[in-house]
């Protein structure tokens, strides 16, 4: 954690997202993976006779030793952060430290660096979700068949069940999931092209056809696929497509946030998100009990979701081979997204762990509601029994105004027996027959099959 609280600190330094998500995308790491690749490309040329054996052993040697005020004092001095790095590693290193980025410009390094911390990034998201998701599939598992009133138009319409709601938002997570892992495939990195992509430095030193081979070891050393073609730059519509796949991923978790702070409300009251035995809802009235989790995921899911369109500019304004307006807004804009998100995926993991669900509630509020949505199977069944169609809709619609009336003034839903007794419907279906159909808690369809065919499916995906 960082402790200098008398200077601007981001939230993301202390309070949002995982030690392992902020150590990834730290200054100190930032500099061993530029050293880490200024060591690949010296023993990579070692090999091609332009650094010795001795040289490269010595830059090996000090390839941990980051001093970060040195590299700054030295910033200060010459306004370039990389160099200033190169410099600090020279004077650890006398022996080799003057072969250090030869042949290089600055984003060999640096896109490089960038494309290994996303794919990094990337695993640790990818472990995130996955953790996620085997959550979500024990819980539609347990409530595949939890019978309750669902909602269109923030109205109650017929049954559904827990469980296939949950289904609902790990259906589209495991969409991105796959997703993920395709993009995480398919990152590359700049390679070693020197200042304008035409790898002309490299082809001084080498010649063509080591030049390609010198890149195809680096490739090798970092275990990183490189673009065949690249400007100073790597293409900016890779870090465009790789945020925009993390804003898609919040969809969903922003809906399941979305959702549930709806649900926690007291007059629905079926599910709550976790609370705190000492947790205090709010300063001033001590019986709240806000949804301070999910209004997080929202939050940070509302800032996330406009990332992309910085990443959009960045890559549509990279004029001809490169310029450098995109430098400053990425130093916060890569490692924010993923520190936001690594936030959204711990906090909805936390909530699904320990999400009340108040069985209570929900078979009260279907006992309301339900009546109404088995209309439907009543419709259907006077029809096939030879009953207008058009006719019966009139009838049940009538009776269900009525009993919306009953509801309003505080009485139980009087439909059921209302059906029952009612002449019009009688002449088609028996009253048993109809307080048969009636049974709203029947009328979920195939609802727990296919809830449970998706949580097997999750399963199997993160065998």
């Amino acid at each position: 954690m960082m402790t200098n609280f008398d200077a601007y600190q981001s939230p993301f330094s202390f309070r949002y997202a995982s030690p392992e998500m902020r150590a990834l995308w730290s200054e100190s790491e930032k500099r061993k993976t530029w050293r880490r690749i200024w060591l690949a490309l010296a023993q990579a040329q070692q090999k091609f006779g332009l650094v010795t054996s001795a040289q490269a052993e010595d830059l090996r040697a000090h390839v941990a030793e980051i001093n970060l005020p040195r590299a700054l004092e030295i910033e200060a001095e010459i306004h370039h952060d990389l160099m200033a790095e190169v410099r600090t590693y020279a004077e650890q290193a006398p022996l080799g430290g003057g072969i250090i980025h030869l042949g290089a410009t600055s984003m060999d390094i640096e896109d490089n660096a960038d494309a290994l911390r996303l794919r990094a990034a990337l695993d640790l998201t990818l472990r995130r979700l996955a953790a996620l998701l085997a959550e979500f599939a024990a819980k539609i598992e347990r409530y595949a068949a939890t019978p309750l009133i669902a909602f269109t138009h923030l109205q109650p319409a017929e049954p559904s069940t827990l469980g296939y709601r949950l289904a609902m938002y790990a259906q589209d997570l495991l969409e991105e999931f796959r997703n993920l892992q395709r993009l995480r495939s398919q990152i590359r990195g700049k390679g070693f092209k020197g200042a304008v992509g035409t790898s002309a430095s490299y082809v001084e030193l080498l010649g063509d056809e080591n030049a390609a081979a010198l890149e195809a070891a680096l490739s090798q050393a970092l275990d990183l696929p490189f673009y065949r073609i690249a400007t100073q730059t790597t293409p900016r519509k890779q870090e465009y497509d790789l945020l925009a796949a993390l804003a898609g991923l919040t969809i969903p978790l922003y809906k399941f946030a979305f959702d549930l702070r709806l649900l926690q409300s007291p007059p629905i009251g079926e599910l709550a998100e976790p609370f705190g035995e000492k947790q205090v809802g709010s300063s001033a009235m001590p019986f709240k009990r806000n949804p301070i989790r999910a209004e997080k995921i929202n939050s940070l899911g509302r800032a996330l979701a406009g990332l992309p369109r910085i990443a959009w500019d960045n890559a549509a304004h990279s004029l001809l081979e490169r310029t450098l307006d995109d430098s400053a807004n990425r130093r916060a804009l890569l490692p924010e997204a993923f520190l936001a998100l690594d936030e959204i995926l711990l906090t909805a993991s936390g909530i699904l762990r320990g999400l009340r669900v108040d069985e209570a509630a929900l078979a009260r509020n279907l006992d309301i509601y339900g009546p109404f949505a088995a209309t439907e199977r009543v419709l259907m069944a006077a029809v096939k029994a030879g009953a207008s169609r058009q006719e019966m809709h009139e009838i049940l619609r009538l009776q269900a105004l009525t009993a919306w009336e009953a509801l309003r003034a505080g009485n139980a839903n009087p439909l059921a027996e209302n059906l029952a007794r009612d002449p019009q419907i009688l002449r088609w279906l028996a009253p048993e027959e109809t307080r048969a159909l009636i049974d709203y808690r029947q009328h979920v369809g195939s609802a727990p099959a296919r809830a449970r065919a998706l949580a097997a499916e999750i399963r199997q995906s993160l065998a």
